[in-house]
């Protein structure tokens, strides 16, 4: 075993226990508290292995896992930035881009690079495994929001054009998904006011 290859994986894995240190915008089910970003990969992980069923084309389920287990770690150098601050999405790419090459730079070469790929991949959206994710990524603080009878919108003053922009691309992903969250955990809060109409 070559020391210097595990010394760089071992490095890797305590510098993403940092991921459990970013706070996020969306509560948990019990209200009391916000998640992390540890928590949001592991909710969506195990909520594609269990829906991949719904996505719109056969996916690779694993590599699909991985994106969402990776996608968030360049959070530890970028930061979160809150789904609807616009003022804080005008920076994000090139902070994220930054992180990302640190980050995955820690990895043994081939390692970083095969991980770099899949957040590169999942960043473009384009194939099949990066639409299911980015769905997974916008329904999972859908349904949190909706168990929490809207906390966080409602603290934020969020829109529902707001919310429908955020997933305007979500049903590429699942179809079948997207009208489940529209109609269970978007319309009833909209019948509730948390989420207001312009």
């Amino acid at each position: 075993m070559e020391d210097s290859r595990i010394d760089k994986q071992f490095e890797f894995f305590r510098e993403i226990d940092k991921e459990k240190f970013i706070g996020r915008q969306t509560y948990l089910t019990d209200a009391q508290r916000k998640e992390n970003d540890a928590e949001h990969a592991w909710h969506m992980a195990i909520m594609t292995i269990l829906l991949s069923e719904y996505s719109n084309e056969k996916i690779d389920v694993l590599k699909t896992v991985t994106m969402l287990l990776i996608h968030d770690l360049v959070e530890i150098d970028a930061g979160d930035t809150y789904a609807y601050d616009e003022e804080g999405k005008k920076t994000k790419r090139v902070r994220e881009l930054a992180a990302a090459d640190r980050i995955f730079g820690i990895l043994p070469e081939e390692q970083g690079e095969k991980m770099r790929g899949l957040w590169d991949e999942f960043e473009a959206g384009e194939t099949a495994e990066a639409k299911f994710a980015h769905a997974m990524d916008h329904i999972q603080p859908l349904m949190l929001n909706a168990a929490t009878d809207g906390k966080s919108w409602e603290e934020h003053g969020i829109r529902l054009s707001q919310v429908m922009g955020r997933n305007k691309n979500t049903a590429e992903g699942s179809k079948a998904l997207w009208e489940y969250a529209y109609q269970k955990f978007i319309a009833p809060n909209v019948d509730k006011g948390r989420l207001t109409k312009d």
